[in-house]
């Protein structure tokens, strides 16, 4: 006869007697199976969920990284185009500059180079050598009167190859005028960071005035910027046409707002430091399709001369 064996749970009643439970012990196998499969079930949960965190931390991080290349590609994108600009308005200037001087070679001079000195060249060398001092002292007469803020026509004959700038140069609307009057504290080009001490590209000129100061149009256009932006603070940029834009930095309050009609003198602002500015001056640029140029070209004359050619073309009509 097969045995049967059983788990007996005792249990005290009320009244001091012991009540017997019986319970196959086959019931208790089912119990301990269903308790381990319950066990490998949770078991198994907690690993999948364990991956699942794993995957997502994994997918987190290189979602990171990506985000990071982004940006970082992104500056690159910006540092390339800025270095691009920097080189097209560093090339305008060298040309400018060899233009306008007289530093390019003269064919005659390597000719000499190559074939020895003849009574022609010699002259043709003289003639150069003149030709050289005099653009000398035309330039540092050109940097004395910018340094001053004021303007003078230095009656330069020298040929320039014809560009976009000369151009804008004969139209009636070229920005002609000197924004305020003072003197240029920075130039055109290179310099070195007044913040960080290295070297930098200045894309226009700075000059310098007191807290307030009107700031004019220095042509007719059309106000395409009033408002603040990185660097320059408060800040208006002016659509001259033909691709020409001007840009007034560093303001501590406008006078036009964005869209509106402005003539050649008016007031769009005045002179601050808002920015990264040492302290209140006008930052000024010069565009000529988004390459800033030299603005020193196109700075002809100021204010008072402007109100004394009105007041003597008035005085001449009524005559």
């Amino acid at each position: 006869m097969r045995k049967r064996y059983y788990i007996i749970f005792v249990a005290r009643e009320e009244d001091g007697r012991l009540r017997k439970i019986p319970i196959p012990l086959h019931y208790a196998y089912v119990f301990v199976a269903a308790a381990i499969v319950g066990a490998f079930t949770i078991t198994g949960m907690a690993g999948s969920y364990s991956r699942m965190l794993l995957k997502t931390a994994s997918f987190n991080q290189v979602r990171s990284q990506r985000e990071a290349l982004r940006k970082d590609y992104a500056q690159l994108e910006q540092v390339a185009h800025e270095k691009e600009v920097q080189a097209a308005s560093l090339g305008s200037l060298a040309s400018e500059i060899s233009a306008l001087y007289g530093l390019r070679q003269n064919k005659l001079t390597s000719s000499k180079a190559e074939s020895g000195s003849s009574p022609l060249t010699d002259t043709a060398d003289n003639f150069s050598e003149q030709a050289y001092v005099q653009s000398l002292d035309q330039l540092y007469a050109l940097r004395r009167t910018a340094l001053s803020g004021q303007v003078q026509q230095l009656g330069l004959t020298v040929r320039r190859p014809f560009s976009v700038g000369d151009d804008i140069l004969n139209l009636a609307n070229a920005p002609s005028l000197w924004p305020i009057v003072g003197p240029v504290t920075s130039s055109f080009g290179e310099r070195q960071d007044p913040f960080n001490g290295e070297g930098a590209f200045h894309a226009g000129i700075d000059i310098s005035s007191s807290f307030g100061t009107p700031v004019r149009a220095t042509a007719d256009g059309t106000v395409e910027m009033a408002d603040r932006a990185s660097g320059y603070g408060r800040e208006v940029v002016i659509d001259h046409g033909y691709g020409v834009k001007t840009l007034y930095g560093h303001l501590s309050g406008f006078a036009v707002t964005e869209g509106q009609e402005v003539t050649r003198g008016q007031i769009i602002g005045y002179v601050g430091m808002s920015g990264r500015s040492t302290g209140p001056h006008l930052h000024y640029e010069v565009r000529i399709r988004n390459t800033p140029v030299n603005p020193h070209k196109y700075l002809r004359e100021t204010m008072q001369q402007l109100a004394s050619t009105g007041t003597q073309s008035s005085t001449g009509g009524m005559q």
